[in-house]
């Protein structure tokens, strides 16, 4: 479980492809990777991911053909930025929102606007997230928890303070970048506990 508040960034060193079906992702070892175990969860991207491998300043992930099926990892490459957060500890400020590490589908930037000292992003997505999209609700972009400004047909807009560009990747993100999105756990309950109500 993670809150959304991205702690630190890393740097993709590889992307490599040992077999069919299996994907191995390496990131420099920072000072904030240091304190992650191996066996212990990440998340990357928004994506929770288990330390594999430490070895020679890298940290190795592997991902499954389903992550790489439902992720952006696939327009990650050599070099590319990447938000990270440790698993949420039990006496930890939640200052986001519960966030579970799985994706539920990939968006695309459509609008990435400064204006004033703030950002403007607005990012279309598919029906199975937008669903669960609502004003003034929770969403996590690449792992980042932020609120919805507003809801489109097909696309919603968040507004991003100068501090959550800098501290993130979203300072290299540009128009058409895919992004990782997690819809709110709870809207997803809700409709589930309707659902068996009314049937």
């Amino acid at each position: 479980m993670f809150t959304g508040l991205v702690e630190s960034v890393g740097r993709v060193v590889e992307i490599s492809r040992p077999a069919p079906n299996e994907y191995h992702l390496f990131l420099e070892e920072n000072a904030y990777l240091q304190s992650a175990a191996i066996g212990e969860s990440v998340a990357v991207n928004g994506c929770c991911l288990t330390v594999a491998q430490k070895l020679d300043r890298r940290v190795r992930f592997d991902l499954l053909q389903e992550t790489w099926n439902r992720t952006s990892f696939a327009s990650v490459k050599e070099g590319s930025i990447v938000n990270l957060e440790l698993a949420l500890q039990a006496n930890a400020r939640l200052g986001g929102h519960f966030v579970t590490g799985h994706i539920d589908s990939i968006g695309v930037v459509h609008r990435f606007e400064t204006i004033a000292a703030d950002v403007l992003m607005e990012i279309t997505a598919p029906d199975n997230v937008m669903r669960y999209v609502i004003e003034k609700g929770s969403i996590a972009v690449d792992g980042v928890s932020l609120t919805v400004a507003k809801v489109n047909s097909d696309s919603f807009e968040i507004w991003l303070i100068p501090h959550t560009v800098q501290a993130t990747r979203f300072r290299c993100v540009k128009v058409n970048d895919s992004v990782n999105l997690e819809a709110d756990l709870i809207g997803k309950y809700v409709e589930k506990l309707l659902v068996n109500r009314n049937n």
